[in-house]
């Protein structure tokens, strides 16, 4: 049998007061309202006594506070994406805020409807990796006065609180330092996307590439087949035709990994041949044989950064008083796979 759940007015009714005092007891509002010690007490231990649980939709809907943060990404089980989310949870709990987590797979539906779903359960603000066609919903938070800030990409156009890469600045020094090590023929295998962070990768590659005179060799494979088998197969094309390659430069670490698999599968020879740099880095990218030279994004700083803006939101009668773009530089993490060309 379902055990009843203890309301304010039961324990309103079993100590004989007002459900008004028992509710100023429990929101900590006693002494304000000059509600005597014994009596506070009485209405503590009692509450705990009968297991009391405030109901917390209810209590939002009263205070207009709910203490509940969304952190919702690409695809949280993506490794730099749960490392953030791991910091991001320590930070908000600290600050007495819970965080709900969740993907939206790059998709514009899904992050419409999460976003509409967290809106009527009166979550107090969002941090968000925004799907690509979102900046009206977007807008929409920042113009009903709800906070929010973007990670990883955002909207050029879009007045919005946002914390990134300098993904271009990191792109260029990379494939500077395997130019610098000999290597001419440079492939660089990135997703098709717009996405500001995907377009400044691929900028910072074609940069270095032209700045050192060499020709560019870019592989797009569309974001809906990176998650299946036919991302291997993009590659293997990409590899025979492009047979002059002495390195490869990929833009994610989840393309990395794909492309690490196809050189095992296809030619475990490419994994020691060829130089390669993956951008993010991964904890097993330094058990490797070779370990892989990555692109490392700052995860604490962004985390710490990320809640800077945040916080303050929360606490703001106009979330559009203020504006601020946080850029973070990544570092480069060289490792045996972009080591000097032997000639």
């Amino acid at each position: 049998m379902k055990k009843k759940t203890v309301s304010i007015k039961t324990i309103a009714a079993n100590l004989n007061i007002s459900v008004t005092t028992v509710s100023f007891v429990l929101n900590g509002k006693a002494k304000e309202k000059h509600i005597s010690k014994e009596l506070t007490q009485k209405v503590l231990d009692y509450a705990k006594e009968v297991n009391y649980k405030p109901n917390q939709i209810a209590q939002s809907l009263r205070t207009g506070k709910s203490n509940i943060l969304v952190f919702m990404v690409e695809d949280i089980s993506n490794n730099f994406f749960s490392k953030l989310a791991r910091i991001i949870e320590d930070i908000a709990y600290e600050k007495g805020y819970k965080v709900i987590f969740c993907s939206n797979e790059n998709d514009d539906k899904k992050s419409e409807e999460l976003i509409s779903l967290f809106k009527y359960r009166q979550v107090d603000g969002f941090i968000i990796v925004p799907s690509p066609g979102i900046k009206s919903t977007i807008k929409e938070l920042i113009d009903e006065n709800i906070p929010v800030v973007l990670l990883d990409r955002y909207f050029a156009d879009l007045d919005c609180n946002s914390v990134v890469i300098d993904n271009e600045e990191a792109t260029f020094n990379a494939t500077t330092h395997l130019i610098n090590n000999k290597f001419k023929n440079i492939g660089f295998i990135t997703t098709d996307s717009d996405q500001t962070q995907m377009q400044d990768r691929l900028g910072g590659y074609q940069k270095a590439m032209t700045k050192s005179g060499l020709n560019a060799q870019v592989l797009k494979i569309p974001y809906i087949a990176t998650s299946d088998s036919r991302s291997k197969d993009y590659i293997r094309s990409f590899l025979k035709e492009s047979k002059s390659l002495d390195s490869v430069f990929f833009a994610t670490n989840y393309l990395a990994q794909t492309g690490l698999e196809v050189f095992k599968e296809d030619a475990p020879h490419l994994i020691h041949d060829l130089g390669i740099i993956a951008f993010d880095d991964n904890e097993l990218f330094k058990i490797y044989d070779p370990t892989i030279t990555s692109v490392a994004q700052p995860l604490f700083d962004i985390s710490t950064e990320l809640m800077k803006l945040l916080l303050p939101l929360l606490k703001r009668k106009d979330v559009k008083e203020t504006t601020k773009n946080i850029l973070l530089s990544a570092e480069l993490k060289i490792r045996e796979s972009s080591g000097a060309k032997v000639k």
